[in-house]
């Protein structure tokens, strides 16, 4: 169970622990925020109490750095590629050195929390370092902090101080839990380049009440500002790295071309479909009349309200209206229908010229589910939308709730020059919906482009947009090659409202160095890690897109800078060391992934009580036969062949199980989807310091051992599997020889197991509803709760060759698609290792 969100030091139901000093300093320079939370805390127990750390950053943000210090002794922590400290983390579960450290992801932000056992009378200092490069949204940059401390602090302090080479236009700041009393509390001045605020309550100012022990601090504390645009961008030059800001104003809006393609699915039943219709109602009061529209609905059919977009002229919003009024549930999910009509309408208004010359054309799509109807291959609709946009415009895909295929609707949007928004099912779902369409309500420039000197500038981000959009900003960075340097001069061109426009920035370095000297709170390397966090962020986004080898590459090059920077990220992870009962313990921290539920369990921590059999074989297919319901669970695992798999790994036996893919035979050049099986299997015990490679030809343990056609493996009592050996003729086209991997008894396996295959080790449950037929006849389709997910689910069979090695036996199945996303904890690509050993 995930805990209740908190932000900063907190000791919870534990009145020993006090918190004398908690601080938070935030450093802007050049939107790039640098910020450091420190507490202090000492127990006043006469025996050892657990003191909990707990800060909640935004999800956009990296931590960089964190450390303990215990009666003078520092414990730091360390940054790792993620497999590197997942071993090292598992090396320390073995020995029972670990202690819980939590992670969990919300709307904004993200969780980090830790405890440490303290001694009667020792003090503690928590410090926990981030950075993120603030994004401008409708004219503002934020600075958003969490409170909630949960006691009444000695000294509590929030400063911030900003500094922006453009000059400052306008500070806010302001908290949900401010009252009255406490508004004369926050101080804010701005003057020039710099700004500061700053907030100290003394502990009377924060009792919730008079002479109450209580808080009243617990909320958010927002720090909004904006700079001066005397030109269109600013261009700054740090110690060899550069960034460029770019935001015009006064520029006309450009007319929108939009559709919106709408799930009506059954899952949208009830305040979904309600408040969706909400949402799309006050949108089209905001839509202006030179602006062109259409709605695409689809469930089970696609449904278009016009054949084209028409224009927004009042008669035609009106009509809209009573249109979105009457939209109405349609039965199961026809994604890629839906997103083709759009898609195909969008291109024939194009290629018929009915749409202004000068617009900018936009896709907006809402979907809370996976596809149910028509085409249900994730893998082929996101190649027809790639090919049906072409990269003309910009795809923004709406994910309502968690029963849906986020990484898919990211990978997508990512492919097609747009973005994915999660829509959290709560209250005010019609305003997220609301506020995402105000983001891209007013397109200023079309085909921005951004260009520098080539022969003095290397390792570039981002520099061409599809769409430019009021109240943003389009921020660039890159390393300058050239150190005898004096300025650079930077070109921007766009399509606008009315013209072709061509913007000119330029830089002289030894200004900007002059300005930076004059600013002792700048922090050192700030615009080389401006460039690092940019990169980083950018090259992980076309790391969701991208297969192979070039995934590979991207892969590489985003963990080396990670690393480099120390930076945790989703290829890094922090070990945090600390002291518990007289030897060091060991904690590990990971970036959250959008793509997964935070209401949902990582690990469970409940002893089996009735085991699950579980199995993977075919192409790869994993079984889980569920006694307690008399009835088996069935994935599939659809990756490039060569990835390593973790199946099983439980820390307190030291076993551990990882299978690699092999793909079919068909050519490399290939470009559709291929079939992929077990082609080796690595099985290592560390605590008898065992390891076993297997492989359709051999087994290697010290010796080479000739695979016949099963091979049974016993670890001890209580832990046996088993291996199929899959022999193919040798002639035949397409298939080669693969494995099938069994367990057979697993009942002394630990608590702690886990993997693809290892966490069915625990007791599952699951519910069948609304069996109904599907789009193969034979295979009925059904809604599945399951871990607190709605899924959809196809009744099938799959092979199970235990018995019979040579022909199996059918074993009736419900199968999940997507990989399993639902069923298994996280998404199949957290179980990704790096070596099969």
């Amino acid at each position: 169970e995930v805990p209740a969100p908190s932000t900063l030091l907190t000791a919870v139901n534990n009145n020993d622990i006090d918190i004398y000093s908690l601080k938070v300093d935030c450093k802007v320079t050049s939107r790039f925020s640098h910020n450091v939370i420190t507490s202090r805390a000492v127990n006043r127990a006469n025996v050892s109490k657990e003191a909990f750390f707990d800060v909640e950053l935004p999800k956009t943000a990296f931590i960089t750095n964190f450390t303990m210090v215990i009666d003078g002794v520092t414990y730091p922590g360390t940054i790792k590629e993620k497999e590197a400290a997942q071993q090292q983390y598992q090396q320390a579960v073995s020995r029972g050195q670990t202690a819980g450290l939590v992670k969990a992801s919300g709307r904004k932000m993200e969780k980090f929390s830790v405890s440490v056992n303290i001694a009667a009378a020792s003090k503690v200092t928590f410090e926990l370092i981030y950075e993120e490069l603030l994004k401008r949204h409708f004219g503002k940059y934020e600075l958003f902090l969490k409170v909630n401390p949960k006691q009444l602090v000695n000294q509590f302090e929030i400063e911030a101080n900003i500094f922006e080479p453009q000059g400052i236009s306008s500070l806010e700041a302001e908290g949900s839990f401010i009252t009255n009393d406490l508004l004369p509390v926050i101080h804010k001045s701005f003057s020039g380049k710099k700004g500061h605020v700053s907030f100290k309550p003394t502990i009377d100012q924060q009792r919730s009440c008079v002479d109450c022990p209580t808080t009243l601090l617990n909320g958010d504390f927002v720090i909004t500002y904006d700079v001066n645009r005397e030109s269109p961008g600013d261009l700054q030059i740090v110690n060899g790295y550069f960034v460029h800001f770019f935001a015009p104003k006064n520029i006309s809006h450009l007319p929108k071309n939009i559709v919106f393609i709408i799930d009506v699915s059954i899952s949208m039943s009830g305040r979904k479909l309600q408040q969706t219709r909400e949402a799309l109602l006050k949108i089209l009061e905001d839509i202006k009349e030179d602006d062109y529209l259409n709605f695409v609905l689809f469930g089970d059919d696609v449904h278009k309200w016009k054949d084209t977009l028409i224009k927004a002229t009042p008669e035609n919003l009106d009509e809209a209206s009573r249109y979105v009024q009457q939209i109405d549930i349609a039965g199961w999910t026809n994604l890629n229908g839906g997103l083709m009509a759009g898609i195909e309408m969008l291109n024939e208004a194009h290629k018929n010229r009915s749409l202004p010359e000068r617009s900018a054309s936009l896709i907006i799509m809402l979907t809370d589910g996976r596809p149910t109807k028509g085409e249900r291959d994730t893998q082929v609709i996101l190649s027809n939308v790639r090919n049906a946009i072409q990269g003309k415009y910009p795809l923004y895909n709406l994910g309502f709730g968690y029963d849906l295929d986020y990484g898919s609707l990211e990978k997508m949007a990512a492919e097609n020059n747009g973005l994915a928004r999660r829509i959290y099912e709560d209250s005010d779902s019609a305003l997220q919906l609301q506020g995402f369409y105000d983001e891209v309500a007013n397109p200023l420039l079309t085909e921005v482009e951004l260009k520098y000197p080539e022969n003095v500038i290397s390792d570039l981000t981002q520099n061409h947009f599809k769409h430019y959009y009021d109240g943003s900003e389009l921020v660039v960075a890159g390393r300058i090659t050239d150190n005898d340097l004096n300025s650079i001069t930077a070109e921007v061109k766009a399509h606008g409202a009315e013209d072709d426009l061509t913007f000119t920035e330029q830089s002289d370095m030894e200004e900007t160095a002059k300005a930076l000297e004059e600013q002792q709170h700048i922090f050192g390397d700030y615009m080389e890690r401006l460039w690092a966090y940019l990169t980083i962020q950018q090259l992980l986004e076309k790391r969701n897109a991208a297969k192979g080898e070039e995934k590979a590459n991207l892969t590489a090059k985003a963990l080396e800078m990670s690393l480099k920077y120390k930076f945790v990220t989703p290829l890094t992870s922090m070990i945090v060391t600390k002291p518990e009962d007289n030897e060091d313990k060991a904690a590990l921290a990971d970036k959250p992934l959008e793509g997964t539920n935070p209401l949902g369990p990582m690990r469970h921590q409940v002893q089996p009580l009735v085991q699950c059999k579980v199995s993977i074989d075919g192409d790869p297919h994993f079984i889980i036969d569920v006694p307690l319901k008399e009835d088996a669970l069935c994935f599939n695992i659809n990756d490039d062949p060569g990835i390593v798999l973790n199946l099983i790994r439980d820390p307190a036996t030291g076993i551990i199980v990882n299978g690699q893919l092999v793909g079919d035979k068909q050519s490399s050049n290939d470009a559709s989807p291929h079939n992929t099986f077990i082609g080796r299997l690595g099985i290592l015990n560390t605590q008898l310091n065992m390891t076993l490679e297997i492989t359709p030809e051999k087994i290697t343990l010290q010796i080479a051992i000739v695979l016949i056609c099963a091979l049974e493996i016993s670890m001890g009592d209580g832990v046996k599997f088993e291996v199929v050996l899959h022999q193919v003729w040798r002639k035949h086209a397409t298939y080669g020889d693969f494995l099938g991997f069994y367990i057979i008894d697993g009942h002394k396996m630990s608590e702690h197991t886990h993997g693809l295959l290892g966490q069915f080790f625990h007791p599952i449950d699951f519910s069948i509803l609304e069996v109904h037929p599907g789009s193969d006849p034979k295979k009925p389709d059904a809604t599945m709760i399951v871990k607190n997910n709605q899924l959809t689910v196809t009744r099938g069979w799959q092979k199970d060759y235990t018995d019979d090695p040579k022909h199996g036996r059918n074993v009736p199945c419900w199968f999940i698609h997507n990989n399993g996303e639902g069923l298994i904890d996280g998404a199949h690509t957290d179980y990704v290792v790096s070596s099969l050993l």
